[in-house]
């Protein structure tokens, strides 16, 4: 579907003419008039869709087309600094023709931005792009004014809620009107996400978009170790490789491990960089701008990138540990082979983790090349993703 055929108004066309949009995406496709026709939606929809367009543009087309009430007409919450950014950048670009304000507002700052944030709660930017925790600080100041709020959006839905943000957002919600349209974006539909449309949806529309199948040009594999080889393989896969992998990512599950294998590449002279929540908001942003530049060549994380970052040119990406969720493998790989280039993405595999990364095989309908650790590391497990995971055995502190 061609955005010309779209039922937005004149100013609208003319916006997305000039910005070159011509094609919308499946999520684009049904979502925008369910949103203009006033439905609250619940839509799962990856990153890389083209959803922030598709919750943007209705409410900027209704905005442009409505007489302002002043205040705070349009709320959208998420759960990373990083990300409400990148949505209030991608506002001011669809909203640069239509006089639409916005502000994004998150933590992380040192309080530096807090009187721009509090003027714009209370006199009122048309659209906020807010993290909960940030908004819940400026809710118990007893300033802000959401009276007038028309439309609610909660992107990333599920990230929001693994990283605990379900009762701030409900405290958020009752701040707001009841008559208001309301829409949640998702990656996933676990069953909290579920708890949470009942809450605070009605009579939603139903919106899912398959996940993408891997790029063609990723070249993926796995390799089967136990988990003390891990660090060894690492190393292994690394050196000597810096003209072949000038921008990499490892993914690990926590932050100690992080903070391993940032340890021990920095010892063979890597350029390398860890981020995890042990960052600061700012210093986490500072990471990220170092690595987009390439003053960073490996960036080693937690999944708190994993989702709602563009970074392109990524050579390798690594998953230290499988993906606890098998469309987390989709996002984690889709950082590389952007705008068909190529791109190289492996897997460590334990015993443990067998049966989950089969997982992901069936959910890209792939079976994936399963390898041995080089000679010098040792023999890593067999794989068997129908055994039973192995008991951990803890020994009493004497």
């Amino acid at each position: 579907m061609k955005f010309t055929d779209l039922p937005f108004n004149d100013v609208l066309q003319d916006a997305l003419s000039c910005m070159g949009f011509e094609t919308a995406t499946p999520v684009q496709e049904e979502a925008i008039p369910l949103i203009i026709d006033g439905h609250d939606i619940i839509a799962s929809a990856q990153t890389g869709t083209g959803k922030t367009a598709a919750f943007i543009l209705p409410v900027l087309h209704k905005l442009t087309q409505e007489k302002s009430k002043g205040g705070v007409n349009t709320l959208v919450l998420c759960p990373t600094r990083e990300l409400a950014i990148q949505i209030e950048q991608e506002i001011q670009a669809f909203a640069y023709f239509a006089g639409i304000s916005s502000i994004a507002i998150y933590g992380g700052d040192s309080g530096n931005n807090w009187e721009q944030e509090k003027k714009s709660l209370t006199v009122g930017a048309d659209i906020v792009v807010a993290t909960p925790g940030r908004l819940i600080a400026h809710l118990n100041m007893g300033y802000v004014e959401f009276s007038n709020v028309k439309h609610l959006i909660l992107d990333e839905a599920d990230r929001m809620l693994d990283i605990g943000f379900f009762d701030d957002i409900i405290g958020i919600i009752k701040q707001l009107p009841d008559e208001r349209q309301s829409m949640l974006f998702s990656a996933t539909m676990p069953p909290k996400i579920e708890q949470l449309s009942k809450k605070i949806l009605k009579n939603p529309k139903r919106i899912k978009i398959a996940v993408s199948k891997v790029a063609e040009g990723v070249l993926q594999a796995a390799y089967l170790v136990h988990n003390n080889q891990k660090v060894a393989l690492v190393r292994e896969l690394l050196k000597d490789k810096q003209d072949e992998y000038e921008s990499v990512i490892i993914f690990c599950a926590t932050k100690q491990q992080v903070s391993e294998v940032v340890r021990e590449l920095r010892q063979m002279k890597m350029s390398v960089q860890g981020i995890s929540s042990n960052l600061e908001q700012r210093e986490r942003e500072e990471v990220l701008l170092k690595f987009k530049a390439k003053n960073i060549r490996i960036l080693v994380a937690t999944d708190v990138i994993s989702r709602g970052i563009d970074i392109k040119d990524i050579q390798l990406i690594v998953n230290f540990n499988v993906p606890a969720d098998a469309e987390d493998y989709v996002h984690r790989v889709g950082r590389t082979a952007r705008a068909k280039t190529t791109g190289v993405a492996l897997t460590f595999i334990n015993p443990d983790d067998m049966y989950r990364f089969q997982k992901i095989e069936k959910l890209i309908d792939k079976e994936i090349i399963k390898l041995q650790p080089p000679g010098e590391i040792g023999d890593g497990p067999e794989w068997n993703p129908n055994a039973k995971p192995e008991k951990k055995r803890w020994k009493k502190k004497k």
